[in-house]
């Protein structure tokens, strides 16, 4: 009889997994969510910092693209720092995105002439150091200017948010190519919760994580980010007792 060969655990094979995508072994600092069913199903427990992450809209158009655009704001309004964000027009509507959180006054906005211009503007704003995130409105992202943006993230330790928007479909078909984001996010407009006034209710999001390293795909539907940058649940699902929840986003 032979001795049984030790399985090794899955905090193992995740730092395995990292080291060979050439990344630190120890742990980054990461961003919370502040929602115990997405932080949950999150490799290290929130968004890691010193990172290039994705994001995009769903598949209508400037409304999901406008959702997209909140949500990666309200990741860049948890930040104490100034942040950078850059696009090739200005066409941000600066008081949609304070509604989550990120005041105009914290935001350096860099209009640039082309793609090639905002992804260099992002890599010298990752490379800076005092900021505390670097947004880049981008409709391509190739695997080669992805992985300078990583590192250049990686080595000040700032994050990197690639907003993919396209003003024209055929611009969204190298969205399924490799890039070397951390993670790819998806965001899609659902109708918001009813009133019992007249109104409207809380933005209502479904956030597809479509990638993560050492992580795997998931999709949940969430409350959009509030004044303060952060997601909810749903009143339903906030409400229910948690094993309930849980068993409904595979968590239990």
């Amino acid at each position: 009889m032979t001795d049984a060969v030790p399985r090794p655990n899955i905090a193992a094979l995740r730092a395995r997994i990292a080291h060979l995508e050439g990344a630190e072994t120890h742990a980054r600092k990461v961003l919370p969510f502040g929602v115990d069913a997405l932080d949950g199903r999150l490799p290290q427990g929130g968004l890691e910092m010193g990172c290039l992450h994705e994001v995009a809209g769903g598949g209508r158009g400037a409304l999901d693209g406008a959702a997209a655009a909140c949500f990666a704001a309200g990741i860049a309004a948890r930040q104490p720092r100034p942040v950078l964000w850059c696009v090739t027009q200005a066409d941000l509507f600066a008081p949609g995105l304070e509604q989550v959180g990120l005041f105009p006054d914290r935001v350096i906005y860099v209009e640039a002439g082309d793609e090639n211009a905002v992804l260099a503007s992002m890599e010298e704003g990752l490379r800076h150091g005092g900021l505390g995130a670097v947004v880049a409105d981008v409709a391509s992202l190739s695997m080669t200017a992805s992985r300078r943006l990583h590192l250049a993230a990686k080595a000040s330790g700032t994050i990197g948010i690639a907003l993919r928007r396209w003003r024209r479909e055929a611009d969204a078909s190298d969205f399924g190519q490799p890039t070397a984001a951390m993670t790819r996010w998806r965001v899609s407009v659902l109708p918001s919760a009813p009133l019992p006034v007249p109104g409207i209710g809380r933005a209502r999001w479904l956030i597809e994580l479509i990638r993560a390293r050492a992580g795997e795909s998931f999709d949940l539907e969430l409350e959009g980010c509030d004044g303060t940058g952060h997601l909810g649940l749903p009143a339903p699902v906030a409400n229910r007792p948690a094993t309930q929840a849980g068993r409904q986003y595979g968590l239990g």
